[in-house]
């Protein structure tokens, strides 16, 4: 964005501040508008999912890198990826962040607060699942700004062209797929069905599950138009963890629905059994 002297602000890492306030602001208006949490709670599990989304962000890209760099030396030689098992001192404040990894830390941050301190977590979650697809969104347009996770070459019309040389989008003046226009827009689409839905499913967990099952498809299908190197079985190291999220969130929302609806519904007046008045 700027630099003074050397101090520089950048767009990812600004954009990336604000996705974590406006979570914290979300939480809160639920707060005031009656959601069964404290405010204190909410600042508990802030000071919890910050690091642990940040460490998992770095940790899932640092992961990316080394398996990428002893599939393909050539990456690594080229400087396009960088081989952390030898140059281990890069891994702390290197540059490279994921987007899954900063949404699973923090899940998984949050989760283990919840079980050290038993507090209902189901509940919360579902709190959290709109908020977290808009702060996905705000994100995003850091990446927009910042050029990274472009698309691959295209000719439609709408493609994306970025002329700064220095950005990580540069690619000699052609166009390549907006895919993080498209994901922004995705975002903004699944946080009103999110929003349609959260009184409607039950039981407690179950929106924030279809909310990590509705980004899970999306990144499976739209690493396709994205500029990649392939992580295992010719797929992006953010398909695979899409596989597995997948994995765990649909066969839960199968079986929990079912045992909800199975368990909450109201027999017919004809089947409830009347006191025998005999007796």
């Amino acid at each position: 964005m700027f630099q003074a002297g050397s101090f520089s602000l950048r767009w990812y890492s600004t954009f990336l501040t604000l996705a974590v306030v406006w979570v914290i602001f979300w939480m809160w208006l639920q707060v005031k508008k009656g959601a069964q949490i404290s405010l204190d709670t909410v600042l508990s599990m802030a000071l919890v999912s910050i690091p642990s989304g940040l460490i998992f962000a770095r940790l899932l890209h640092v992961i990316d890198d080394v398996v990428i760099a002893s599939l393909h030396p050539d990456l690594a030689e080229s400087g396009r990826v960088i081989n952390y098992l030898r140059h281990p001192g890069l891994i702390i404040g290197g540059e490279g962040l994921t987007a899954y990894g900063a949404i699973l830390g923090a899940t998984l941050g949050i989760w283990i607060y919840f079980k050290l301190t038993k507090t209902k977590m189901g509940y919360i979650f579902d709190l959290l699942a709109p908020a977290c697809i808009i702060a996905q969104a705000i994100g995003r347009i850091g990446c927009l700004f910042n050029g990274c996770c472009f698309g691959t070459p295209t000719t439609l019309p709408w493609g994306l062209v970025y002329t700064d040389p220095m950005s990580f989008g540069f690619n000699g003046g052609f166009p390549d797929q907006p895919t993080v226009v498209y994901e922004i827009i995705y975002c903004v689409i699944i946080f009103f069905v999110l929003l349609a839905l959260r009184k409607k499913l039950k039981p407690a967990g179950s929106l924030f599950m279809l909310y990590l099952a509705l980004y899970a498809v999306w990144r499976l299908g739209i690493d396709f138009l994205r500029d990649g190197t392939p992580f295992l079985f010719g797929l992006h190291q953010a398909q695979i963890i899409s596989i597995v999220v997948l994995l765990i969130t649909v066969p839960w929302m199968i079986i929990h629905n079912r045992w909800v609806r199975k368990n909450t519904q109201t027999p017919p007046a004809s089947d409830k059994i009347e006191p025998d008045q005999s007796s």
